[in-house]
């Protein structure tokens, strides 16, 4: 990925260092993943379609995100796509909490991290 656009940006306070984000990613990636699978393997007399299809949904807008903030250039719709992935991940915490909470739990971490996430999001938005 070529960051030369990128680091043009003006930077929202508490940007952290690229090196950051790909050990920080690698680790929720696994966690989101052992979340996905104890939801999935639990046994449970409730439906998981619910769960399953918040899960997919968050993970689409996951995806898609970078894509159109580092390719597209586009920061006012990165910025939609990560609220409605902050909205759906938060929906999918809850789903899988009726299932599993340790998949719930699993979550967490992520959730905030996309909080965060959200905030640099804006920042970016509103600075440049």
């Amino acid at each position: 990925m070529n960051l030369d656009w990128y680091n043009t940006l003006n930077r929202p306070y508490l940007t952290p260092p690229a090196g950051i984000f790909p050990p920080v990613w690698g680790l929720l990636y696994i966690l989101i993943f052992v979340s996905f699978i104890l939801f999935l393997t639990t046994s449970s007399i409730k439906s998981k379609s619910l769960g399953i299809f918040l899960f997919s949904a968050q993970m689409l807008l996951n995806i898609i995100w970078s894509p159109v903030f580092f390719y597209f250039h586009d920061i006012k719709l990165a910025f939609v796509i990560i609220v409605l992935m902050l909205i759906f991940l938060l929906f999918t915490i809850i789903s899988f909490y009726q299932i599993s909470r340790i998949s719930a739990y699993l979550l967490i971490p992520y959730f905030i991290w996309v909080c965060f996430a959200t905030y640099l999001n804006y920042g970016f938005m509103n600075l440049n």
